[in-house]
């Protein structure tokens, strides 16, 4: 039922944090990843990790803020894999202030065209793939700030809250498609993106980890089930729903 063995899967920036984490999740279940991103070097370094586990990855470099790249990588991943299967769109960024007015058009530009534009290109662009063979899985990741605010991460607030009604709407709008459209909201996650954020609010850490149930940050291979779940036949009648994998936090009164 979880076997992905012959399954293809695009995930975006799958060459670090929580995407490098879901590709390899993918890859132990068999499935076939192409790594979208822009840095070359550390997405060759992803890929070697991921075919030691005996499936192909190959790398796909890619923009997903431009919809014209985004074109030519599905349309070049699709040459070379021959099928596409599973879209797991984790691409993002963050732009953090004190205040929600800080942010400059240009930085809340950058924020939304990443989080959330390129969502609806990628999805868009391998819909028709997913049509034409009447199945598919589509992977959203979105954020606990999907669900609540955050006072010095307005624009990146306003595009995972996007996130979860993006999804919403594909899951029913291509149901009748069977293609399945889900969301995963990741808490705080050791990564590249919440070291910067550590740095920026030292104080957070103690803060964040006491009001976690679980009592830890998360790590990227605490994604590998959920996204396993998600990309297989388990989930074949799950769609539009949004999973939190925060160790608690989002459901926490204190």
């Amino acid at each position: 039922m979880f076997d992905l063995t012959g399954k293809v899967a695009i995930v975006t920036g799958g060459n670090g944090g929580i995407g490098k984490g879901i590709a390899l999740g993918l890859a132990k279940q068999g499935c076939d990843i192409a790594i979208f991103a822009r840095n070359k070097e550390k997405s060759e370094l992803a890929r070697n990790d991921i075919q030691k586990l005996g499936v192909k990855a190959e790398i796909i470099i890619c923009d997903v803020a431009d919809r014209r790249s985004v074109n030519d990588a599905v349309k070049k991943t699709s040459k070379i894999f021959g099928k596409l299967d599973i879209l797991v769109n984790n691409a993002g960024t963050n732009i953090r202030t004190e205040e929600p007015q800080e942010l400059t058009t240009e930085q809340w530009d950058q924020v939304i065209q990443t989080n959330l534009s390129s969502m609806h290109y990628m999805s868009s662009e391998v819909f028709p793939y997913f049509k034409s063979q009447q199945s598919g899985k589509v992977i959203n990741i979105g954020s606990m700030t999907s669900i609540f605010g955050s006072p010095y991460a307005s624009a990146y607030s306003a595009s995972k809250g996007g996130v979860v009604q993006y999804t919403k709407s594909c899951a029913l709008g291509w149901a009748k498609y069977n293609i399945q459209v889900n969301a995963i909201l990741p808490g705080y996650i050791v990564t590249e993106m919440t070291k910067g954020f550590l740095e920026q609010y030292p104080e957070k850490e103690k803060i964040i980890t006491d009001r976690t149930a679980a009592g830890r940050w998360g790590f990227p291979k605490d994604f590998e089930g959920t996204a396993v779940f998600l990309s297989s036949a388990a989930s074949d009648f799950v769609t539009g729903t949004f999973i939190p994998v925060d160790g608690g936090y989002s459901v926490a009164l204190n």
